[in-house]
């Protein structure tokens, strides 16, 4: 960590010289200057798909298609440090597990497999059959036993081929356990979309953006998680489109941008106005804000009734294709305007004038992120914005529609080729005639009970295709020692995290080869492919030489993990399969052929190709025929603490300087912080109220009014943050994740969809040494 720790307001816009500067130093920080050609590959039609985030990737491709924090994620895995065994000969598993999570990741990729020894207390190297064989043999005695206490957990970051072998193999040993990312923070979007219209993920297109004239912005920091949404965003602001923000703290992503692409912008320094209205929503309060948005705009229709004018509402759109909105509009007009303002904690002037520019506009679209799927009522969120599209009819409709914004670059492709828990989301009876088995009918273990299964000591293997598990979750004070109850952990991973240095009785690091990097097989070298957040399919080829030469492909992995444990299938051909992935492609196609038809011949196309979205077609997948409209159960998205004036609501937030767990550094220069993460941002109001002084350190604790006790009797508080003072509204507070993941008891998740409810904790705040 930098001892010198800097805090100080920053106005300066998203992009520009800021951008450039700190892609200068990563770039530097690394030792990875030959990775500098290799972003003129990313995310372009003949190169490699970034391993960051998932936004979608145009067919035009601007001359550089990276942001600062894909040239981050480019960076971190060219980097030229390594960790073989000889890093481990130097160091103890226990030693390591005092190290900051960027330190660990600092230190490089990973070169060879590795066998935790206990009484070494140091991972060793192993061979790759050896670790196959060894793995394999305890994964059979436990499949003897119940297939049930194995979790086959993915990432994000794995492609649609080797996500689909992962499925496959999980199938066959015959679980459905299959948690994956989504679990942690889109579930309720594929929960709410699904019931609302039919489908789990969004309706709108890059091309979309070209033509709305008016978005809304709720929950999703653009400048720091999909920076490359910018220039869609910057366009239609220059076309006059209005973009009206919900977000609890003043981003500056949503504010202002400097495109690097641009000489004249860089050379003058001059900005693009992004939001043009920005409502500082209370965390929880979404619900609250969207109803107040619908009441206007019922309240703008009766008048334009009364007056015999046009109708505001598409009554022909909701009388055709929609269902329930009689019992909807009975519960917004009940709902009373002071509920509705101290909820959101914003005007009524406020949420009238933005119903009135929605009213005006003949297409929208509702961008949004975790900001409405991390709460208890998650699920309600995304059905309340969808609620307020179906009113004006803007699903379906060119420019319009709902637009999640996903995180990992492969989460949602995962889905789409069978990474889920749920087995009525997946066509079993299709891959049973495919594969000649009788796969799992029950429910699998989504993230939530993966974890509560581990404390109970139901689970017994933990098999991890990428990502930093333990470190992602809640409660992982609670977790780190139950995890090192388990008797099988399994790791494939490129570099070294936290969840690694809590060893099971027998753990494996399997490294494997980036994205980024050539991937030779015996047919040659493969291409991959990945789905982005607008469900287009592109391609992905590496081309850098691996980082070592004992590094396998994550799909040649998997292959060989199945073929150690499955007993044989002739109807299954791992090694086919990694000798060329167009065979899987194939597989994949003859599962979803719907979804998947052609796919060797139209993954390379510029822009992807369309998977088909029935809504966009207004074919409502749903049991009604129709698109759903529904009340929410209340106002308030949040879980209540436990009483008492002293309760904040904290937010939990990435910095600009990191991709979901993976720190890249200490400054976040979009909230003018140097140095920590160790920090706590405070309205002023409630420092005063609280008697908490900026620059003070305090403890973060849990004030959840129904968490119950920590299973593992550790208490669910964070010592040692600094408060900074900062524009964000009263009664609520917000700091890093993970680093206040202790805080947020496993139990707090959202209903239907089980999304960690980690946007609007309970919290008290408590001067150091308090008691």
């Amino acid at each position: 960590m930098n001892d010198d720790i800097k805090i100080k307001p920053y106005d300066g816009p998203v992009g520009g010289w800021g951008s450039m500067t700190s892609i200068a130093h990563h770039v530097r920080d690394e030792a990875a200057a030959t990775a500098l050609p290799e972003l003129a590959r990313q995310n372009k039609p003949d190169g490699f798909a970034c391993t960051s985030c998932a936004w979608a990737k145009p067919a035009k491709a601007h001359l550089a298609e990276f942001c600062e924090n894909g040239a981050k994620a480019t960076f971190a895995e060219l980097t030229r440090r390594r960790v073989g065994a000889d890093f481990f000969a130097s160091h103890t598993v226990s030693e390591l597990r005092g190290w900051p999570d960027q330190a660990l990741e600092h230190q490089g990729r990973l070169t060879e497999p590795l066998r935790y020894d206990a009484a070494l207390d140091r991972y060793v190297p192993v061979g790759w059959d050896q670790a196959f064989e060894e793995i394999g043999r305890q994964l059979q005695a436990l499949r003897a036993d119940d297939p049930d206490a194995v979790v086959f957990y993915t990432s994000g970051r794995a492609s649609l081929e080797t996500a689909y072998l992962w499925q496959l193999f999980a199938r066959l040993y015959g679980t459905n356990n299959l948690p994956d990312s989504s679990n942690m923070c889109h579930e309720s979007t594929s929960v709410g979309l699904k019931a609302a219209m039919g489908q789990p993920v969004g309706t709108v297109r890059l091309e979309d953006f070209e033509k709305t004239d008016c978005l809304f912005f709720f929950g999703q920091n653009v400048g720091s998680n999909s920076p490359r949404m910018l220039h869609p965003l910057q366009e239609a602001s220059e076309r006059g489109v209005p973009i009206i923000v919900f977000n609890p703290l003043h981003e500056r992503g949503l504010e202002e941008f400097t495109n690097p692409q641009r000489p004249l912008q860089m050379a003058t320094r001059s900005t693009t106005r992004i939001a043009s209205r920005y409502h500082a929503v209370r965390p929880g309060g979404d619900i609250a804000a969207i109803t107040g948005l619908c009441k206007a705009l019922l309240a703008l229709d009766d008048e334009a009734q009364a007056a015999g004018r046009p109708r505001v509402l598409d009554v022909d759109f909701i009388a055709q294709h929609t269902q329930g909105f009689d019992d909807f509009a009975a519960f917004v007009r009940a709902q009373d305007w002071a509920d509705i303002e101290a909820t959101s904690g914003l005007q009524r002037a406020a949420l009238t004038e933005s119903a009135q520019i929605y009213a005006k506009a003949t297409a929208t679209i509702g961008v949004y992120g975790m900001g409405l799927t991390q709460h208890e009522l998650g699920v309600d969120n995304v059905r309340m914005l969808v609620n307020l599209l179906l009113m004006r009819g803007n699903i379906g409709r060119p420019g319009a529609g709902a637009c999640p914004v996903r995180g990992h670059s492969n989460v949602q492709g995962q889905r789409t080729v069978g990474i889920a828990e749920k087995p009525e989301l997946v066509p079993l009876d299709v891959l049973a005639r495919q594969y000649g088995f009788e796969p799992p009918r029950h429910k699998g273990m989504n993230t939530v009970e993966a974890c509560a299964s581990v404390l109970n000591g139901r689970v017994k293997a933990f098999l991890g295709l990428g990502g930093n598990f333990v470190r992602a979750v809640p409660d992982h004070h609670a977790m780190e020692p139950a995890w090192q109850r388990l008797p099988l952990t399994v790791h494939v991973a490129t570099k070294l995290n936290r969840s690694h240095l809590l060893p099971g009785r027998s753990s494996w690091l399997l490294p494997c080869l980036g994205r980024i990097e050539r991937d030779l097989q015996a047919g040659g070298v493969q291409t991959v492919s990945v789905e982005d957040s607008t469900a287009c399919v592109h391609a992905s080829r590496g081309q850098h030489a691996p980082a070592s030469e004992h590094l396998l492909s994550e799909t040649a992995i998997v292959a060989g993990l199945a073929q150690a444990t499955l007993p044989p299938n002739p109807q299954v051909d791992w090694a086919g399969w990694v000798a060329d992935y167009a065979r899987i492609r194939d597989a994949i196609e003859a599962t979803w052929p719907d979804q998947f038809a052609q796919f060797n011949q139209r993954m390379h196309q510029p822009g992807g190709f369309a998977r088909p979205l029935p809504a966009v077609q207004r074919q409502w997948k749903t049991p009604s025929g129709k698109a759903e409209f529904k009340a929410p159960a209340r106002l308030d998205a949040a879980f209540a603490g436990d009483g008492g004036d002293d309760v904040l609501r904290l937010v939990t937030l990435r910095s600009n300087d990191q991709f979901n767990t993976t720190v890249y550094g200490y400054d976040d220069r979009l909230r003018g912080i140097q140095g920590t993460r160790d920090v706590l941002l405070m309205n002023r109001d409630d420092m005063r109220r609280l008697g908490v002084a900026d620059g003070s350190t305090v403890t973060l604790a849990c004030a959840a009014a129904d968490a119950g006790p920590n299973p593992e009797g550790v208490l669910r508080e964070v010592p040692g943050l600094r408060v900074v003072a900062y524009d964000l509204p009263a009664g609520c507070c917000a700091g890093y994740y993970p680093e206040c993941n202790p805080v947020v008891p496993l139990s707090h998740h959202a209903r239907e969809s089980h999304v960690p409810a980690v946007k609007s904790v309970p919290v008290r705040v408590r001067a150091q040494g308090q008691a």
